[in-house]
């Protein structure tokens, strides 16, 4: 094969597959195949034209790939392991510059070049810069962990993104035995974050509104479960929450539905001295009216996080590994389409129908 394929940005919610050659590797670069590229709830964002950078990119990022050329100088992983022709790889999708004020702090999760590749649109070489693709061009310093062969596609394609951001997110913010954990939304963040805490000895309440995801965060570690159709207004359901923890509310609520009123359902449901991680809500435009004095009343922790350091990508592998008999990892996600159904594809990621959909070129 001589030439790959990419879906590109060109317009609001319209994302057009283009043919580029294969680019030639650099020292220090590898080029892999996709193998599976998941839809996350940021890349339905970035195909509403949401994100202001990434509006003439290319689509996708969290992926598994294989190794189709190493570039000179690249034997081993960023973990030390052996790497080769064949080998299935997952890649950081943003890079760390090393330079900028954040990456001097060691806050690399918040590098100010991490997109810097991804910005760049598709028809500027090395063009295979996002992962709903044929190939994926991994650039010289950008952090990849070879998969152990135990770890199949389906489980491993999500933990460039969400799983390692959260590993990161119960790190930073902290979750303990016998600790209650809230998670907004039982995506693929959601059900990440459950299986975690479970691991970790806490118990997990997890909220959704589609029975299937809420089924699925019962196999993914939560022993309970609070659904929007039962419990439709936000007071309702901070309630339930309190009624659940024996009227003291959550040590920790997760957000990661990415809808701006869970917020402030959140300030609602944790307990005094409690704690809330923001991920999901990634619109800058988006508002919302709440009563400041509570957050004060509640001596409540509010922690934004975005991304993750990259060496947590290795841990996620590793808790895969770990774990994988545990949690129904294969079943992440149950609907995939190819590359030329892209547009499908996000329109069914969109709909939440199911924890994450699939691209498989």
């Amino acid at each position: 094969m001589t030439t790959g394929q990419i879906a590109a940005l060109v317009g609001p919610a319209t994302a057009e597959v283009q043919t580029y050659p294969l680019p030639e590797v650099a020292p220090g670069a590898v080029l892999l195949r996709v193998r599976r590229a998941n839809v996350c709830g940021t890349d339905v964002h970035q195909w509403h034209y949401e994100s202001m950078a990434l509006r003439e990119s290319g689509l996708g990022h969290e992926f598994v790939g294989e190794v189709v050329e190493l570039g000179e100088g690249v034997t081993t992983d960023f973990a030390g392991e052996p790497v080769a022709v064949g080998d299935r790889v997952v890649a950081v999708y943003y890079l760390t510059c090393h330079r900028c004020p954040p990456c001097q702090r060691a806050e690399f999760n918040l590098c100010q070049n991490g997109l810097a590749e991804w910005i760049i649109r598709p028809d500027v070489p090395p063009y295979f810069r996002s992962a709903f693709a044929t190939h994926y061009y991994v650039h010289p310093g950008q952090y990849f962990y070879k998969v152990p062969d135990e770890v199949d596609d389906a489980s491993v394609a999500g933990a460039n993104c969400g799983l390692a951001q959260m590993l990161f997110v119960m790190d930073e913010v902290g979750i303990g035995a016998g600790e209650t954990l809230v998670v907004q939304g039982a995506g693929g963040l959601g059900l990440y974050a459950a299986a975690i805490a479970h691991e970790r000895g806490a118990r997990v309440i997890a909220i959704d509104g589609v029975p299937e995801r809420l089924e699925l965060a019962r196999r993914f570690g939560a022993t309970e479960t609070i659904s929007l159709a039962e419990y439709p207004e936000a007071t309702d359901r901070a309630e339930r929450v309190r009624e659940l923890t024996g009227g003291i509310g959550a040590d920790l609520v997760l957000e990661v539905t990415g809808v701006p009123a869970s917020f402030v359902e959140a300030i609602d449901a944790v307990r005094v001295g409690g704690r809330i991680a923001s991920v999901g809500n990634l619109n800058a435009a988006a508002e919302v009216t709440m009563t400041p004095g509570m957050v004060t009343r509640k001596s409540v922790h509010i922690h934004g996080v975005l991304r993750y350091h990259p060496w947590y990508l290795h841990r996620a592998v590793q808790f895969l590994a770990r774990r994988r008999h545990l949690h129904p990892f294969e079943a992440f996600s149950d609907r995939s389409f190819p590359l030329a159904e892209v547009t499908d594809a996000l329109k069914a990621g969109e709909s939440r129908s199911v924890a994450r959909v699939a691209i498989v070129p």
